[in-house]
Order: C-alpha cells, then sequence, then structure tokens
C-alpha cells in the first residue's frame, strides 16, 4: 500500500491539556474529531508513550485548543516535541488554568473547550479518549489550522509518536510474514518482538507464532 494514503484524509491541529502530576501540562495532537451531536460527544486519539495519556486517563479530563492558521509555531515545537515528564512544557507559552487543573492556550487560537471522559478504547499503539464537552469558547476567531497547512505552510514535521508519523525509511525494522495470509508486517514504530503475545495477524486473525522474519 502506498505509505500515504491516509494522509488523504483531513485533520485538524490541537492542544490537548491535561492536569499534571505537579504542574499542567499540554501536549499537540491532529485526531480530535466529533462522534455526535446529541449526546455531544468527540474522540481524541492520545499515543500510549506520552504523558498526556497518562494525565487524562487518571483525571478523566482534558481541554481542546484548537489552534489558527496564526499560532506561532513556537507554540507548537515547545507541546509537540518534548514530553511534560522532563519539565515545563508550558513555561513559554500563554495560557490559563481552569479550575479543573487543566491549561487552555491563549495565543492566537480559534477557541478551547473542556471534555470529560466517557469511554476509553485501546489499540496497540494508541488510547481514544471518547468524551463529552462540558464547557469552551463562547465565540470562534481565526481560520482552524489544517494538518495540511501545518506540513505544506509551515513546513512542520510529525513527532514520532503521533498517527501521522511515517519514517523516512520503510525498512526501519525487520519484515515479519504470516505463513498464512502472506501479509507483510513492517511498521516503523513498534518492532515485531514488541507486539503483544496475544496480538495476531489484522489480516487473517493468524496468531504471533505463525509469522516469519524475512531476509533483508
Amino acid at each position: 500500500m502506498y505509505k500515504e494514503i491516509l494522509t488523504s484524509l483531513s485533520y485538524g491541529m490541537f492542544a490537548v491539556g491535561t492536569k499534571g502530576e505537579k504542574i499542567p501540562n499540554a501536549c499537540i495532537v491532529n485526531t480530535v474529531v466529533q462522534i455526535s451531536s446529541y449526546p455531544m460527544t468527540v474522540a481524541v486519539s492520545i499515543n500510549h508513550s506520552n504523558y498526556t495519556n497518562e494525565c487524562i486517563k487518571k483525571n478523566g479530563e482534558f481541554t481542546v485548543s484548537v489552534l489558527s492558521e496564526n499560532t506561532s509555531g513556537a507554540v507548537i515545537g515547545a507541546l509537540g516535541f518534548t514530553s511534560g515528564r522532563d519539565g515545563n512544557k508550558l513555561e513559554n507559552v500563554k495560557h490559563k488554568i481552569l479550575r479543573e487543573g487543566a491549561p487552555v492556550i491563549r495565543e492566537d487560537i480559534c477557541c478551547w473547550f473542556l471534555c470529560r471522559v466517557v469511554n476509553t478504547v485501546e489499540t496497540i499503539t494508541h488510547t481514544i479518549f471518547i468524551a463529552e464537552p462540558v464547557a469552551g469558547s463562547e465565540s470562534i476567531k481565526g481560520t482552524p489550522m489544517t494538518y495540511d497547512f501545518y506540513k505544506n505552510v509551515i513546513k512542520g514535521k510529525s513527532p514520532k509518536y503521533a498517527p501521522t508519523f511515517i519514517a523516512e525509511k520503510e525498512d526501519e525494522n525487520d519484515k515479519y510474514l504470516c505463513t498464512i495470509c502472506k501479509y507483510e508486517y513492517n511498521d516503523p514504530l513498534i518492532p515485531f518482538d514488541e507486539l503483544p503475545d496475544d496480538w495476531v495477524c489484522p489480516i487473517c486473525g493468524a496468531p504471533k507464532s505463525v509469522f516469519k522474519k524475512q531476509e533483508q
């Protein structure tokens, strides 16, 4: 399959804020989508390795700041390419803290909303948080930033754990072939050996044990 095929989907650019263990935390995501209007629900996808994932699971709440085309690239850099475990990502980013303890970005955003988690879905790499917006902005300002704008106008890149990340080399990890249906596993983010023991072939459902390493 052509590896860039999913880039044809539309994405936005958002800052997801959470209450941290000691200080507020935020990260950049591009997968915030509305699921329904009645009741109003959204879905947010966060990698298992992200500190934000841990914070949302602990607190059950998060904010979404919808970035605009005027949002500084410095904001995206500060929130998107470092970890909240290592320091205060918001130190040089204008923000406000809601009474729930989660931050909202104040630098040239379109709007914001506070969400409470109502359900979660686990995938191999990400948690999908399904949540209900309970508060937010009274208006929308500016033009929302799309991932296409970020990538092609700002010339931004995706961090390793973003859903849209594409490795420069497809053969970065060893390739494994399903001996049943011939599906080839070559995920640049997760080596085959790191898959859980109960992982199965996404095509035929065969267990991990039937896969054979391919010669390079």
